[in-house]
């Protein structure tokens, strides 16, 4: 979907990742649930970028915009 977020079947178990790094999308997203800012998620991750996070989020509102939801009567 863009060029910052890879998944390789030999890199974290082919979880999604920020390209260049062992970083998680959903470890960017447990920060952002958490209450973390992006400068503070900067901080903790400083080999990262805003555009990374921002890629990070991206990546996961495209995912959610594609699930399908059942709902249960």
């Amino acid at each position: 979907m863009n060029e910052r977020i890879i998944t390789d079947p030999n890199l974290c178990s082919g979880k999604p990742v920020i390209r260049g790094t062992r970083i998680m999308v959903r470890n960017i997203l447990g920060l952002v649930a958490g209450g973390y800012t992006v400068e503070r998620i900067l901080q903790t991750y400083p080999e990262l970028t805003k555009e990374d996070v921002s890629a990070a989020l991206e990546y996961a509102a495209h995912l959610v915009g594609e699930e399908q939801i059942y709902t249960h009567a």
